[in-house]
């Protein structure tokens, strides 16, 4: 990146750690800083040029928050100015960084996607209103074979999810969950629910239940954790008996289908 000085104008390049310098040294002085090949290193100039390599792209509030945010830094007294330039460099691999990790996490999407293909469970298991192919991969990743746990309440007792009794007498203390299956899993289901619940309306609607009924009402956090069981119990329905899942069978107002021959 390359820099240059001069109110609204190009000037001759300077490199960004002698302009760091020069800005702290100066600093509060009120001169101008610009920036070479933006129309002056000013505000609009920067927003437009400078804000396509921000994370969310130019004219984001994010973006325009980042510029901003170098802005002040470059500006400010406070630190120590012999070691901005060593910040910048490290704030202009940032978002180098952050482009890597998407395209990775975009890959490993894919394939995890076409893992399910190949077990024939991609279409069905994303019958289940909001879940998405890679969440439903993570989940299946932890547990191995839905098949393997006889009954859908031992899935979600597989995963901690299942409720800990913690009474002692005639005393009933707060109820939690028992944390003792595998925190990978909590985490694959806890992520599913948070992605799937805007757009599913019956995981929606059991929040609002959970969260506003009169007896026994839970907390947002438990009741997010009572749908990530109950996300894991669908899972186990749909895969082991091969039945798309349907949202009037997972509210409770229609019975159970039988599972479809093997």
């Amino acid at each position: 990146m390359r820099l240059a000085r001069g109110p609204g104008r190009l000037g001759e390049p300077v490199p960004v750690g002698d302009l760091v310098r020069v800005a702290g040294r100066g600093a509060g002085s009120g001169a101008p800083v610009t920036c070479a090949g933006s129309g002056g290193w000013g505000w609009t100039g920067s927003s437009r040029r400078c804000g396509a390599s921000c994370p969310g792209g130019a004219g984001s509030g994010r973006a325009r928050g980042i510029i901003r945010a170098v802005f002040a830094a470059l500006a400010g007294p406070a630190g120590v100015a012999a070691h901005r330039p060593g910040a910048l460099e490290r704030a202009q691999l940032a978002p180098v960084g952050w482009r890597d990790t998407r395209a990775r996490l975009a890959d490993a999407g894919t394939r995890m996607g076409a893992v399910l293909d190949e077990l024939g469970l991609a279409e069905l298991i994303t019958t289940i209103e909001a879940l998405t192919v890679t969440g439903a991969a993570a989940i299946l990743a932890e547990t191995g074979d839905p098949a393997r746990f006889a009954t859908p309440r031992a899935l979600d007792g597989h995963a901690g999810l299942c409720p800990r009794d913690n009474s002692s007498g005639a005393a009933q203390g707060k109820t939690s969950i028992s944390g003792r299956g595998r925190p990978g899993l909590r985490v694959a289901a806890w992520r599913a629910v948070w992605a799937a619940m805007p757009d599913n309306a019956v995981m929606a609607a059991r929040f609002g239940y959970l969260t506003t009924r009169q007896a026994s009402r839970l907390a947002r956090q438990q009741a997010r954790t009572a749908c990530a069981a109950a996300l894991l119990r669908w899972i186990h329905v749909v895969v082991t008996r091969r039945v798309p899942w349907d949202p009037a069978i997972a509210a409770g107002t229609l019975p159970a289908r039988p599972a479809r021959p093997a």
